[in-house]
């Protein structure tokens, strides 16, 4: 049995107290100073959800290549840089970079990913095969090989993975895209997009087709930012990787019209999958957001958005959280 203490993370806000844990579960919360010495004291919050990864690129990281700061250059679909190399790519190259990936998030107290999957059905395979000695929680949104509707793949990727996502509606003739949509949700499935990422695209053509969350949203007004809130729909914003690009959220904008917000690292290529560096990155560039704020954004708030266990940090929960530095915000204890 051991404890941790300092300033838990709670719906309400920050509150000083301890955890007695063993290793599995939480034995009690306690208010105030610990019965007893603690192992490490700091800012104790829930393991973290990358709400938004494509770690299939890992492998990309290591090849020193020098990569094409022009969105459509490096990610667009299907003659972008980066699906020529996964392509030419082995199944092996792929599965030890996606490990990594994965190995890195949960050494940095991340326990839940939602990862766009490019490349179809092996794309699925590829990240099954990465995850299956992994004590790590997936949501795999799987991708079309070709850009119009194909019902026979559809339902392969829908029966293999937990939706869909795609890159963006302006890669597609959009009553293809309105056919993927429509049949999954019909299946109860996970839709999701890149919306406005290099140019404002149609609010409305985004919105009919019903998603889930979005990721993005750079280019987007405040009208439809607007839209995106009354819709209830989550947005992931990813910091670093739009600063690849000389690309810039408007935290002010969102955070002032409330949005349902959540961070992700995006490209793998690009970015370790380290939570924490997104949000001190984050905290860097934009004086928007807490430290507070963003630590519940990605913990609690992820939850609530993405429709995720909730109940935790309570007696007899699982121990699943992390003790951070209130300075540095580096990881000082990882219980997941």
């Amino acid at each position: 049995m051991d404890i941790v203490s300092g300033e838990i993370l709670t719906k309400e806000g920050f509150k000083k107290g301890y955890i007695k844990f063993n290793k599995e579960v939480i034995l009690e919360i306690g208010e105030g100073n610990p019965p007893q010495k603690s192992i490490c004291e700091g800012l104790i919050v829930p393991s973290f959800i990358n709400a938004h990864t494509h770690i299939g690129d890992s492998f990309i990281q290591d090849k020193g290549i020098n990569l094409p700061k022009k969105i459509e250059d490096l990610v667009a679909p299907p003659n972008g840089l980066k699906h020529k190399l996964l392509r030419e790519a082995s199944d092996e190259e792929i599965i030890k970079g996606m490990e990594k990936s994965i190995n890195l998030m949960l050494k940095s107290g991340t326990n839940y990913f939602y990862d766009f999957r490019e490349s179809g059905i092996l794309g699925i395979s590829q990240l099954k095969a990465a995850l299956q000695l992994c004590k790590i929680s997936s949501v795999i949104l799987s991708r079309p090989d070709i850009l119009n509707y194909d019902k026979n793949e559809l339902d392969i990727l829908l029966k293999n993975s937990d939706g869909i996502a795609i890159s963006s509606v302006s890669d597609w003739e959009y009553p293809e895209l309105q056919k993927v949509a429509k049949e999954t949700k019909s299946k109860n499935k996970i839709f999701a997009l890149h919306g406005s990422e290099r140019i404002r695209e149609n609010i409305d053509d985004i919105l009919d087709l019903k998603p889930n969350f979005l990721v993005h949203m750079i280019k987007a007004t405040e009208t439809d930012i607007i839209k995106v809130k009354e819709n209830k729909i989550p947005i992931v914003i990813c910091p670093r990787a739009n600063s690849f690009y000389d690309l810039k959220p408007n935290y002010r904008l969102l955070k002032k019209n409330g949005v349902s917000l959540l961070l992700g690292t995006d490209n793998a290529m690009l970015n370790s999958p380290i939570i924490l560096d997104e949000i001190s990155y984050l905290k860097s560039v934009s004086k928007e957001f807490s430290v507070m704020e963003l630590l519940y954004m990605t913990t609690f708030g992820a939850r609530k958005a993405l429709n995720l266990e909730c109940d935790i940090l309570g007696p007899n929960s699982k121990a699943e959280f992390v003790v951070v530095d209130t300075k540095t915000l580096r990881p000082l204890y990882i219980s997941v």
